[in-house]
């Protein structure tokens, strides 16, 4: 019942994302329309069958044969995946009496302004969103190192456990999810990346430097703080048990809740994650197990059963490994209060932070165009409607600060995406008036519908292979 609740939650989250999105975006379109005088004829949220339409009020000073033309019609579609604003004089001739409001027919700067009101929409909406997300409260962990991997390259430079990063390429990261964004900026990448770091109860932080080459250029979903060889804090629970099972293995091999575990075999267990690895990769062999009861150590011997599948059949790892399983969970300890970060901002001073933030994530979107045209960063990190799904019913549980981020980013990916100067997006009717703007004549309309054949291939294409990347995330 929850994966029927889970995927309806998604689908519902797509939807009302999707036609955030889509009505910003045409209503941007629609609103520079009208003031410039053009007739729109109809505003469509979604495509196919419509659900809903209706009209508006008739539109002021165009001339008609009735009151009835002269109104927008509104529409919503039954598939939710895009819209579209028609205009008079798109694609039919009109008129003499209608030319002063049709589309073709305006000066060239405002259909540029028509077209170009679109993504500009999707970027004043993201704004919207951070300054809305800035003013409630933005928290996260404070991003203090749990453990660092043995012969990685955070131990390497000299990372150690308990330390907090300060700032990363120089940039403040005050949680770890500025630590995550400051590290995104560096994938595909060759050369050194700079940490600043401070331990516990110092003052002083130290610089750490650690060399890249071609970072995760080749990585479909990489974990970044993972091949750095950095663990959390929060991620780093201890290797105590809670809760045990009366008919699993270990309580047949005599564990208790509260046990402390030391060592697995003779080698020291670090902490859960690592106990938890031991234990997957030890089905059905004799574990020698060292754990701390009141104050002192007990050995015991363990022997991991294989982990079932809910149809009581054999579960295997991602790499077609059989797994350990002994009935038992982690405890789990409450967090230092001030590792808890959290930051409100007045109505004002959340502008300038929500202008910020816009402009930082559409650098980030524009340098991840670039990395994948020039081979830094892998096309498998292209995402369709099904990971959009996936991920806006996972926001939208977590609350409305997350939903709200997620959302400023879809806007602000949209809005730069419709920017391309690709023909059939608004950037490449853009690049045709540019190009209008220049010879100071219409482009021939052979080479434009040519133009727009190649856009819809090149689209399509990118549809495929967002699709094709859901999927195989799925699989």
């Amino acid at each position: 019942m929850s994966v029927i609740q889970d995927i309806l939650t998604s689908v519902l989250a797509m939807m009302v994302t999707l036609g955030i999105l889509v009505t910003f975006h045409e209503y941007g379109h629609y609103r520079v329309a009208r003031w410039c005088g053009v007739r729109v004829e109809r505003f469509s949220i979604g495509f196919g069958k419509p659900l809903l339409r209706w009209r508006g009020k008739p539109q002021e000073g165009v001339p008609g044969d009735d009151a009835q033309a002269h109104r927008t019609e509104y529409v919503i579609g039954c598939l939710p995946l895009g819209g579209y604003v028609r205009m008079l004089g798109e694609q039919d001739e009109v008129s003499a009496r209608l030319k002063s409001h049709s589309f073709s027919h305006k000066p060239l700067a405002q259909r540029a302004a028509i077209v170009a009101a679109g993504p500009i929409a999707n970027f004043l909406l993201a704004v919207v969103l951070y300054w809305l997300m800035f003013m409630g409260g933005v928290s996260g962990l404070a991003p203090v190192v749990g453990r660092v991997e043995t012969a990685s390259l955070a131990a390497e430079a000299g990372l150690l456990a308990g330390d907090e990063i300060l700032a990363v390429d120089g940039a403040s990261t005050a949680t770890w999810q500025k630590v995550q964004e400051r590290l995104l900026d560096r994938l595909g990448e060759s050369g050194a990346l700079y940490l600043t770091v401070r331990t516990e109860n110092t003052s002083a932080p130290r610089e750490l430097s650690l060399p890249l080459e071609r970072w995760l250029a080749a990585a479909k979903e990489p974990n970044l703080l993972a091949e750095l060889g950095i663990v959390p804090f929060n991620q780093t629970l201890p290797a105590r048990l809670d809760q045990v099972l009366p008919e699993g293995r270990a309580a047949a091999a005599g564990l208790q809740s509260q046990d402390l575990i030391v060592s697995a075999n003779g080698e020291p267990v670090q902490d859960w994650a690592h106990w938890l690895d031991v234990v997957r990769t030890h089905p059905e062999q004799d574990l020698s197990v060292v754990v701390e009861r009141a104050g002192g150590e007990l050995e015991l011997i363990l022997r991991p059963t294989l982990r079932l599948d809910a149809k009581g059949q054999i579960e295997l790892d991602a790499e077609g490994r059989q797994q350990g399983y002994i009935g038992a969970s982690a405890q789990v300890p409450q967090l230092p209060a001030w590792m808890n970060r959290s930051v409100r901002y007045s109505v004002l001073a959340a502008i300038p932070e929500a202008l910020r933030e816009t402009g930082s994530n559409t650098l980030f979107v524009l340098e991840s165009l670039k990395k994948m045209l020039v081979g830094l960063i892998s096309v498998s990190n292209i995402s369709g409607p099904l990971t959009i799904a996936q991920v806006a019913g996972q926001t939208a549980s977590y609350g409305l600060e997350y939903y709200l981020g997620f959302l400023a980013v879809l806007s602000i990916s949209l809005g730069v995406l419709n920017f391309l100067p690709i023909p059939v997006l608004d950037g490449g009717h853009l690049f045709f008036y540019g190009i209008e703007a220049v010879i100071r004549r219409p482009i021939p309309l052979k080479t434009q519908e040519w133009g727009m054949q190649v856009g819809v291939t090149l689209i399509a294409c990118l549809m495929f292979l967002a699709l094709y990347n859901d999927v195989n995330r799925l699989l």
